[in-house]
C-alpha cells in the first residue's frame, strides 16, 4: 500500500491589508492550512483573504486558535482554566467558520497554537477542553495534535478524529515531546537534516531525539513552517522529495 501524509503550514498570521508575503505561493506545496483566528495573529481581512486562496487552491482549511497573546504571538504560557480553554476554542473556530461558510468552503480541521499547543499536548485536562470544544462545534472536524500527545488521547476518547502531526524542523525529546523552543538545539536548521527526518518520521514511524534515541510516532501529517526564510524553498523541496519516494500527498480524512 502507497504511503501518504498530508503537509499542512501555519498561515494567516499577519496583520492589516495582506496575508503573510508567501501564503498564496506556499499554498501550492501543501495540503492543509491552519489559519490564525485573530488571538495570536491574524484579524478579519486577513482571515477572509488567507480563506479564499486556501478555497481557490483546494486546500483543507483549518482553524488555528491560540492563546490571548498577541505581543507575544501566542508562544508565552498564561495560566488559563479548562472553561477558558473551551470557550476561547469555540470562540475562534466560530470566527473563521464565518469565512469559510461566506467563501462556500469546508472547514476541515483544527490544530491549537504555539503555547496552547504544548500545554494541552501534556495536560490531559487541558487537552480535554479542546477536544470538548471542537466536537460540540462539529463532530465531523479532525484535531490535528502533536503524535502521542495528550490531546490525541483526550480526541479519541470522545470519538473525535484525529491527525497525528510531526514537525519537518524541530527536535525532539526521549518522550516524544518537541524540544521547548528557548532551548538552542529546538529548531533544525539544516534543510537536509529536516528532509532526512521527515522521511524516517514519514516511512519508518519513527524519530531520532535529542539524545540519539529512536522514538516511535505516528505520522498523519507534517508541519511545515511558512515564516522562516527559506520557507518557499524549503516546502517545494519536501513537497518534492516525498513525491520522489513515492509518497502520497494528501489531506486527512
Amino acid at each position: 500500500m502507497m504511503k501518504a501524509i498530508d503537509i499542512n503550514c501555519d498561515m494567516g498570521e499577519a496583520f492589516g491589508k495582506y496575508p503573510m508575503p508567501g501564503d498564496e505561493i506556499l499554498m501550492d506545496y501543501i495540503t492543509s492550512a491552519n489559519i490564525a483566528c485573530g488571538f495570536h495573529a491574524g484579524d478579519p481581512q486577513v482571515m477572509q483573504q488567507t480563506v479564499n486562496m486556501a478555497i481557490s487552491k483546494g486546500v483543507a482549511i483549518g482553524a488555528h486558535p491560540g492563546l490571548p497573546d498577541l505581543q507575544g504571538f501566542g508562544r508565552r504560557e498564561i495560566n488559563v482554566t479548562p472553561a477558558e480553554v473551551y470557550q476561547m476554542t469555540v470562540y475562534q473556530i466560530a470566527a473563521l467558520y464565518g469565512f469559510v461558510k461566506v467563501g462556500k468552503g469546508t472547514l476541515h480541521h483544527v490544530k491549537p497554537h504555539g503555547a496552547l499547543y504544548n500545554m494541552a499536548a501534556k495536560n490531559y485536562v487541558l487537552a480535554e477542553a479542546i477536544a470538548q470544544a471542537v466536537y460540540d462545534f462539529d463532530s465531523n472536524l479532525i484535531l490535528y495534535a502533536l503524535a502521542g500527545s495528550e490531546m490525541i488521547s483526550a480526541a479519541r476518547k470522545i470519538g473525535l478524529v484525529t491527525a497525528s502531526e510531526v514537525f519537518a524542523d524541530r527536535s525532539y525529546q526521549d518522550d516524544g515531546s518537541l524540544t521547548p523552543r528557548n532551548r538552542p538545539d529546538a529548531l533544525i536548521t539544516n534543510e537536509l537534516s529536516a528532509i532526512e527526518q521527515v522521511l524516517m518520521m514519514v516511512k519508518q514511524q519513527q524519530v531520532i531525539s535529542t539524545k540519539g534515541n529512536a522514538i516511535n510516532l505516528a505520522a498523519d501529517t507534517l508541519c511545515i513552517h511558512g515564516d522562516g526564510e527559506h520557507a518557499i524553498s524549503f516546502a517545494k523541496m519536501i513537497n518534492q522529495k516525498l513525491k520522489n519516494e513515492g509518497i502520497m500527498l494528501k489531506t486527512v480524512s
